[in-house]
């Protein structure tokens, strides 16, 4: 993703067509939409057929690009609200009873699924340079070696306000209308509102497609993650929907975790010493350790040791550091970041992630990457405190955007005459969130830990997978694993969690070792997690 709308950024912070219609009109038994109004309010898609190649093994598809309309609750339930886009890709004869279906998202939070569908799991992935700017187009799709058909049937669904996903309002007066998308703003562009959305589009899916006795799997990334927890509870405790497994990739479930802005927060110190084994392993990669191991594993578990040791204890003492102590922490932390001890004794042993990001390789007055600290750009403000763009993202998304809208158009059939948009156009996300039980007031920095934490006790068999990458300063590993541990579960409810890390970053499978590891390890999890007999 080019982007992770954080918390703190919000604030300051397919293939050969068989049955489609001619050159992406709507194809299928579904009305035809004659107005941009009736296009909005009346599903529509289109079928096409293809067939790829997982490691060698092939399988045939039925992809489906079209739409879903959501409706509001209550006395409003017959009034359209959003229009939502998705892709769907179904394997060839297979039983709908038996065969798993993933609904796939990315975050922003208002992100579209152009990154994991056409980076992760589709059948096609665009190509793209390890770790440095993918030139400019013509850009490669090539068949995906590591699509996740082989496991499961995939559901790509791109949120309200990105991709093809819209928003409604149809009153015919104009200014009826404008404060009509006023109120839909308001409701659905929230962490409240959009996981009720996400819950409402699968429980339709479910419905349209006859697929409500399948296993069934959430695959989140990022701002995706924090959406997985509350549509996992949504679902199990709202809609009766047990869930086989949810996936989690670049994790972040309590935005008091990120290390993004932590400096507005001051008291909150946790960011910064869960950030620092990130922070080692970024700066091991771009060989700026005074004494580097020879693995990057071997430093990580060093740097865990102290960061939740001795650094974690310095923080915590706040003003009663000594000036002395002070120093020893700065020296190690030189140590293992390769920023000067003065730096750190200056910045009161407390660097963000901008800040990281800005100085390690300032010398050169190159920026590290936040997505994917693995990559580095020109700086824009060598004189300035924290970076000011991210080289990972202004790297690789062109090609992914590029790619797709090439792709939806000439393969699946979908989209002539509108815009794919990267993200919505959002004027204010609202980051209040009621926690499953609470009837106090709205939490004002979210943390959707006891969603996913209910989801659990509320259904003891259900699995949870989680996945990150080692050179992910936008949502940290360590981070990431510091909130499975600390979920308000039994502790018998821990042994569903397991843990995947890859030397990569936020999107993990930007690195091709790792999203072959990446596929591997999810389809085996969905495998044992199926209850099928295989």
């Amino acid at each position: 993703m080019r982007k992770l709308a954080l918390a703190a950024a919000l604030s300051a912070l397919l293939l050969s067509t068989a049955a489609a219609a001619d050159s992406g009109k709507k194809s299928d038994k579904d009305a035809q939409a004659d107005t941009p109004e009736a296009a909005l309010t009346t599903p529509q898609s289109s079928t096409s057929e293809g067939s790829v190649s997982v490691e060698g093994k092939s399988i045939r598809y039925q992809a489906v690009a079209g739409t879903l309309v959501l409706h509001g609750t209550g006395d409003k339930e017959h009034e359209p609200t959003v229009s939502m886009f998705y892709t769907a890709y179904f394997k060839k004869g297979a039983k709908a009873g038996e065969r798993p279906v993933t609904f796939i998202y990315n975050g922003g939070p208002g992100s579209a699924t152009v990154w994991l569908h056409m980076g992760a799991f589709g059948p096609r992935r665009v190509v793209t340079a390890d770790d440095s700017h993918t030139p400019a187009a013509p850009y490669q799709l090539v068949n995906n070696d590591y699509s996740l058909l082989d496991a499961s049937d995939l559901v790509f669904i791109d949120a309200p306000g990105a991709g093809f996903s819209r928003l409604i309002a149809d009153d015919k007066d104009p200014g009826k209308r404008a404060e009509q998308m006023k109120d839909r703003q308001k409701a659905i562009y929230g962490v409240d509102g959009d996981g009720h959305a996400f819950a409402q589009f699968i429980t339709q899916f479910l419905s349209r497609y006859g697929r409500w006795n399948s296993p069934k799997y959430l695959f989140g990334e990022s701002y995706g993650t924090t959406r997985s927890a509350m549509v996992a509870n949504i679902l199990t405790n709202d809609n009766s929907v047990d869930l086989n497994g949810v996936i989690l990739l670049s994790q972040i479930l309590s935005f008091d975790n990120s290390v993004d802005g932590p400096d507005t927060n001051p008291g909150v110190d946790q960011p910064y010493w869960l950030a620092l084994p990130t922070y080692a392993a970024t700066a091991w990669y771009h060989h700026k350790l005074p004494s580097p191991p020879a693995d990057v594993e071997t430093l990580i578990g060093e740097v865990e040791q102290f960061a939740t040791g001795d650094y974690a204890q310095a923080l915590i003492a706040g003003s009663q550091l000594d000036a002395a102590r002070k120093q020893a922490i700065a020296e190690k932390l030189y140590q293992y970041t390769g920023l000067p001890a003065a730096y750190w004794v200056k910045a009161n042993l407390r660097v963000t992630g901008g800040m990281f990001e800005h100085e390690l390789q300032a010398d050169d007055d190159t920026t590290t990457g936040r997505l994917d600290t693995r990559f580095s750009g020109p700086a824009l403000d060598p004189l300035g405190k924290e970076s000011d763009y991210d080289p990972q993202s202004s790297a690789i998304s062109s090609a992914y955007i590029a790619a797709f809208n090439d792709y939806v158009r000439k393969d699946l059939k979908y989209g002539d005459g509108q815009t794919y948009r990267e993200y919505a156009d959002i004027p204010r996300w609202d980051m209040s969130h009621r926690a499953p039980g609470s009837h106090e007031a709205l939490q004002q920095s979210t943390n959707v830990m006891p969603d996913l934490a209910t989801a659990m006790k509320t259904d003891p068999n259900l699995k949870v997978m989680l996945n990150g990458g080692y050179y992910d300063l936008a949502t940290p590993f360590f981070a990431a694993q510091y909130e499975m541990r600390h979920l308000p579960i039994p502790d018998s409810l821990q042994r569903n969690i397991s843990y995947h890390w890859y030397p990569s970053g936020h999107m993990v499978y930007a690195h091709v070792p790792s999203l072959k590891q990446l596929h591997d390890n999810v389809a085996g999890f969905i495998e044992n997690t199926d209850n099928v007999k295989h």
